[in-house]
C-alpha cells in the first residue's frame, strides 16, 4: 500500500454467555422426530439457540445478520420455523440443516408477532408499525397488508373455518379481518387498556383476551350462517327474521357477545397467554414470577358438573322444604364452572415468556423463559386432582444471570475472564465453554495473576477477592477501600497491583507466599499492602507507564493526574484537564467516566472524552491494541469503534451488540478482542489479514444509513389505488432497488443487441445466451418476496420492452408462471399508460391469447397429474388395506405402542 498506514480489519467471531434474550419468546420445537418436549427454541441476539433441555447442551445456531430476534414460530409441520427481527425481516429456518432460503421484508419496525394457518402455506406477521401482512410461503411473496390498527401488533390468530384472521393490539381494539375480501368487518371495543394476549377455545367459539388488569375475559362467538339455519329450523329464535341480521353490517358474519370473565391472581398486565394445541390447558403470567394454569373443560365435562349441581340443589331444596313440592331448582352456567384454576406455578426468577406443550399420560411441559438469562422446564400432571409443577431442567451455566461488568485475558490469549454480580467465569476463549464458575460479590475489575493460576477481582464493596483458578475456590477476601473499587492495574514488573476506589485512595499492593493454614505445608498466594495515595476525589482509573515511573489516575472531577510512582509527587508538567466533559450522573453500579489508559510504549495517554471522539453518547471503556498505537472505546451507543492515535482518525466500527457495551479486553497478543453488554452477550472479535481502506469504509457507511432512510420511508403506492384497508405488501429497501437497476441494465443490453444484429450473434456464441434470455435470467435472480416492489421501482420507459420480451416467452413456455406473475402486475400498476399507447395494444392482443392457451395447458397438465396421483392413491389403499399418508403413520405408532407395553408386561412377569 505504499507509505499508506495499513490497518487489518476485525470481524465478529461468536456469539456466548447468553442463554435467551429478553425481546423474543420461547418455542418447543422438535428436531428430526426426536422426543417432543426435549429441545426449544430461543432468541440469541441476532442468532436463535436450539437448546436441548435434557442435556443442557446447544444443539443448533440459526444464524442471523445483525438485527435481533423478536418473535419465534415454529410451523404446523415441526420443519420449518419463521424468525422475525428488530429491523421488521422475516426469515423461515429449516430446523434439519439450520439453512435459510425464504425471507420477507415488510415490515418498518420489529415484528411483534408471526403466526401460521394449518397448513403452512401461509404466514401471518403484525409489527410495531401497526401493520398486518399476509405472506404466501409457497410463492415466496407478500400477499396484502392490513392497516386499521393505530399502535402495536400484539397477538394474531387464525379461524381456520372461516378463513378469518383476529388481530389485538396496544390501542385496547380486537379487530376482525374477512381474508377474502381483506377488510375488517369487525372491531371490539370492550376493553379499557391493551390488550396484549387473546387464545380460542371450544373449537374456535370461545375468544379469551388478556389486558391490563387482573381479568381475563371470555367472548361467544356465533356464526350469522348457522344462527339463520337455528332461527329457520326455530321459530322463537335469537333472531326474528333475517332483516335484523343486516341491521349492524359488522353483525353480518358473526357476533362476539362477552361471556364472563376469569380472575388473575397478579394484579399487572398480562405478559404471555397460551394454549396447549387442543386448548385443554390454558397458561397465562404477568411481569412476576408465578404462572398460572387453568383447565378448560370440555362441554361433557361442563354437563356433568352442572348436573351434579343440579342434583345438589334439588337435594338441599327438597331437605329445606320438606315433603312440599316448590318449584324446580335452575343452576345458572357460569364462566368459573368451563375453566378451573389448576396450579400456580413459582419460578426462580421473573417470567419473561412461555410455551407449553402437551404430552401423552395427561401431562403437561412449559418452557419458561426468565428475565436472569435462564430457561426453567416444569411438568405438570393434569389429571390429578391438585397437581403441583415440578422442575425437570434450568439452563444457567452458559451464561450470568447479570450484566458482565469486567473481562480480562490470560497471557497465553486462551482463557476469558467474565464476572458480573454474582459469579465469575472463565471461558475457553476455542471452544467457548465455561472451565470454571465461582461464586462471588459484585465484581467491577478483574485480572489474571502472573502465571494464569489465580485471578484477582475489584467489587463493589471495596474488597480484592483472590480465587485458584484450578481448585476453584476462594482463597482470600481483603477489604482494601472504604467504597467501591473502580479499578486495579498490574505492574509492569508482575510483582504487585494498585487499586483506586472511591474512597479517594490509590493503594499498592505487593504478591507474597504464605503458609496455608488448610494443609500447613503448602503455600498460597497473597496481596500485601504497601503504599497509600490520598485524592481529594474519587478515584475512577488507575494505570502504570511502561517504565513503571508514572502513574495515571482518572478522577471524579474530570481531571487526570500523572503521579511518580517512587515519591507518589505530583508530575506538575502532566496534568489533564477534562474541562468539555460534564460530571457523570450515573449510577454507582456503573463505572463512570471518564477512563484512562496508557499506550504500551508510554507515548499516548487516552481518556474518553465525548466532544473529542465525537460520541453520540457516554464511552464506557477505551484500552489501547498491545505493542500498537491503536486504542479501542466502547460505549452506550451499543458501537465498539478502533482509533489511530498517531492521526487520532477513526478506522473501523465493529457493530453486534443490542444494548450498552460496558467493558471490553483485548488479548495479549491483540488478535481477538472480548467485549460485554447489557444484553446479556459476550461477544468474541477475530482479527483477520484482511487490510482496511478508510475510503471503503466511509462508503459502506453511507450505503448504510441510505438503506436506513429507505427503511424509514413510505411503502411503496400503486399508481390509481387510493389508501385503504389493504395495501401491497413489499417494502422499498436498497436490495429492491438494486434488482431494478439490474433489470433495467439488462433491458438496456437487450435493445443494443437487438440493434447490432451481427455483433449481437457474435456475442451469443462467446457468452452461449441470448439478450432475451439473459433478461429472463436476471429477473429470475430476483428475490420472489422482492419481486413486485422491485417492478414497481421500473420506469415505464422499460415496461414496453419487457411486455414483448414476455409474449416471447409464454410463446416457448419459458417459466410461464414468473412471466404470468410479472405481467399482471405490471399491466395493474401501467394501466392506463399501457391502454392509451396505441403502439402497445397488438402486444397486448397477443399477450392475452397466447397467455390464455399456455395457462390453459399447464392447467390441464395439473390436473392430469393430480387425477393420476390420486388414482394411485386408491391403489395403494386397496392393496395395503391402509388409508395412504393419513392414517398410516398414526396406525404405526399406534402398534409401537402395544409393542412396548407388551414387552413392559413381560418384563414385569419375569
Amino acid at each position: 500500500m505504499g507509505l499508506t498506514k495499513q490497518y487489518l480489519r476485525y470481524v465478529a467471531s461468536a456469539v456466548f454467555g447468553v442463554i435467551g434474550s429478553q425481546k423474543a419468546n420461547i418455542a418447543f420445537v422438535t428436531l428430526r422426530g426426536g422426543e417432543k418436549g426435549r429441545y426449544v427454541a430461543v432468541g440469541a441476539c441476532e442468532h436463535v439457540f436450539i437448546w436441548d433441555v435434557r442435556k443442557a447442551e446447544k444443539v443448533l445456531i440459526l444464524e442471523g445478520k445483525k438485527h435481533e430476534v423478536t418473535y419465534l414460530c415454529p410451523s404446523p409441520d415441526g420443519v420449518h420455523i419463521a424468525v422475525g427481527y428488530e429491523d421488521g425481516g422475516v426469515r423461515i429456518f429449516n430446523l434439519l440443516n439450520g439453512e435459510s432460503n425464504i425471507s420477507f421484508s415488510g415490515h418498518k419496525s420489529a415484528v411483534s408477532v408471526i403466526r401460521y394457518d394449518a397448513l403452512g402455506a401461509r404466514l401471518v406477521t403484525g409489527s410495531r408499525d401497526t401493520d398486518v401482512i399476509v405472506w404466501d410461503i409457497i410463492n415466496e411473496c407478500g400477499l396484502y397488508r392490513l392497516k386499521g390498527h393505530k399502535d402495536a401488533i400484539t397477538q394474531i390468530l387464525f379461524l381456520e373455518s372461516k378463513n378469518l384472521l383476529i388481530t389485538s393490539s396496544k390501542d385496547s381494539f380486537v379487530k376482525w379481518w374477512d381474508l377474502d375480501t381483506q377488510h375488517c368487518f369487525k372491531t371490539m371495543v370492550g376493553h379499557r387498556t391493551e390488550v396484549w394476549g387473546m387464545v380460542m377455545l371450544n373449537k374456535e367459539r370461545r375468544l379469551l383476551t388478556g389486558s391490563a388488569d387482573s381479568e381475563l375475559r371470555a367472548w361467544d362467538i356465533q356464526y350469522i350462517e348457522e344462527v339463520r339455519h337455528i332461527t329457520h329450523a326455530v321459530p322463537n329464535g335469537y333472531f326474528e327474521d333475517e332483516e335484523g341480521l343486516d341491521e349492524e353490517p359488522e353483525e353480518r358474519i358473526l357476533s362476539c357477545k362477552k361471556a364472563g370473565s376469569v380472575l388473575r391472581e397478579a394484579r399487572d398486565r398480562v405478559v404471555s397467554l397460551v394454549t396447549d394445541a387442543k386448548a385443554k390447558v390454558l397458561a397465562c403470567h404477568g411481569l412476576d414470577a408465578t404462572l398460572e394454569v387453568f383447565t378448560v373443560l370440555s362441554e361433557e365435562e361442563v354437563q356433568k358438573k352442572m348436573d351434579r349441581k343440579l342434583k345438589k340443589a334439588k337435594k338441599k331444596a327438597k331437605f329445606q322444604e320438606g315433603e312440599e313440592h316448590g318449584p324446580e331448582p335452575v343452576v345458572e352456567r357460569k364462566l368459573s364452572d368451563e375453566i378451573q384454576k389448576l396450579a400456580n406455578i413459582k419460578a426462580s426468577s421473573k417470567i419473561r415468556s412461555m410455551d407449553c406443550l402437551a404430552v401423552p399420560n395427561g401431562e403437561m411441559k412449559l418452557a419458561l423463559l426468565l428475565q436472569n438469562n435462564t430457561v426453567e422446564t416444569y411438568t405438570l400432571n393434569t389429571t390429578e386432582k391438585n397437581p403441583t409443577g415440578t422442575k425437570t431442567s434450568r439452563l444457567t451455566l452458559s451464561g450470568h444471570r447479570t450484566d458482565v461488568r469486567t473481562l480480562a485475558f490470560s497471557s497465553d490469549n486462551i482463557a476469558i475472564l467474565s464476572a458480573s454480580g454474582e459469579t465469575v467465569k472463565v471461558w475457553n476463549r476455542s471452544t467457548l465453554q465455561v472451565i470454571r464458575t465461582m461464586g462471588c460479590e459484585y465484581a467491577l475489575c478483574s485480572l489474571f495473576v502472573p502465571g494464569d493460576r489465580q485471578i484477582i477481582l475489584g467489587t463493589k464493596s471495596g474488597k480484592i477477592q483472590l480465587f485458584d483458578l484450578a481448585s476453584g475456590s476462594l482463597l482470600e477476601t481483603t477489604d482494601a477501600h472504604a467504597g467501591a473499587l473502580w479499578s486495579m492495574c498490574l505492574s509492569p514488573d508482575q510483582r504487585g497491583i494498585v487499586t483506586g476506589g472511591a474512597d479517594k485512595t490509590v493503594k499498592f499492593w505487593d504478591f507474597e507466599l504464605i503458609k496455608d493454614q488448610d494443609s500447613g505445608k503448602n503455600k498460597r498466594l497473597t496481596v500485601k499492602h504497601t503504599r497509600t495515595l490520598q485524592l481529594d476525589e474519587d478515584v475512577l482509573c488507575v494505570r502504570f507507564s511502561p517504565d513503571q515511573r508514572l502513574l495515571a489516575v482518572s478522577l471524579l472531577d474530570c481531571t487526570v493526574k500523572i503521579f511518580y510512582t517512587d515519591t507518589l509527587k505530583v508530575n506538575h508538567n502532566i496534568l489533564i484537564s477534562l474541562f468539555g466533559q460534564v460530571s457523570p450522573t450515573y449510577g454507582v453500579d456503573i463505572p463512570p467516566a471518564p477512563v484512562s489508559c496508557i499506550s504500551p510504549d508510554g507515548h499516548y495517554l487516552s481518556s474518553t472524552v465525548l466532544s473529542l471522539l465525537s460520541f453520540r453518547s457516554s464511552v464506557m471503556f477505551l484500552q489501547f491494541v498491545p505493542k500498537t498505537h491503536l486504542f479501542f472505546t466502547a460505549g452506550k451507543d451499543r458501537k465498539i469503534k478502533q482509533w489511530d492515535a498517531d492521526k487520532f482518525e477513526h478506522i473501523q466500527t465493529l457493530e453486534g451488540h443490542h444494548r450498552e457495551v460496558w467493558c471490553l479486553a483485548i488479548s495479549p497478543n491483540g488478535d481477538h478482542i472480548v467485549s460485554s453488554s447489557h444484553d446479556k452477550s459476550l461477544r468474541l472479535w477475530e482479527r483477520t489479514r484482511e487490510p482496511i481502506i478508510l475510503e471503503e469504509e466511509k462508503e459502506m457507511e453511507r450505503e448504510a444509513e441510505f438503506e436506513e432512510s429507505l427503511a424509514k420511508g413510505d411503502e411503496p403506492v400503486v399508481p390509481g389505488e387510493t389508501k385503504g384497508e389493504a395495501e401491497p405488501a413489499g417494502k422499498k429497501t436498497i436490495e429492491t432497488v438494486k434488482a431494478a437497476e439490474r433489470i433495467m441494465e439488462a433491458v438496456e443490453l437487450y435493445r443494443e443487441e437487438s440493434e447490432k444484429l451481427e455483433e449481437h450473434s457474435a456475442a451469443c456464441k462467446a457468452a452461449g445466451k441470448e439478450p432475451s434470455r439473459y433478461v429472463l435470467e436476471v429477473i429470475k435472480k430476483v428475490r420472489s418476496s422482492e419481486l413486485e416492489v422491485s417492478l414497481l421501482v421500473l420506469p415505464f420507459p422499460y415496461v414496453p420492452d419487457l411486455l414483448k420480451l414476455f409474449n416471447g416467452y409464454v410463446q416457448q413456455g419459458l417459466e410461464v408462471e414468473l412471466v404470468c406473475r410479472c405481467l399482471f402486475f405490471l399491466l395493474r400498476v401501467h394501466f392506463g399508460q399501457i391502454t392509451s399507447n396505441q403502439m402497445l395494444l397488438s402486444v397486448i392482443d397477443e399477450l392475452r391469447t397466447n397467455t390464455i392457451s399456455k395457462v390453459r395447458e399447464i392447467r390441464d397438465v395439473l390436473g392430469f397429474n393430480s387425477a393420476g396421483l390420486q388414482f394411485l392413491q386408491r391403489e395403494i389403499e386397496s392393496k395395503e388395506d391402509v388409508m395412504f399418508f393419513a392414517d398410516a403413520t398414526d396406525r404405526f405408532e399406534e402398534k409401537k405402542r402395544k409393542r412396548k407395553k407388551r414387552e413392559r408386561a413381560v418384563l414385569t412377569i419375569t
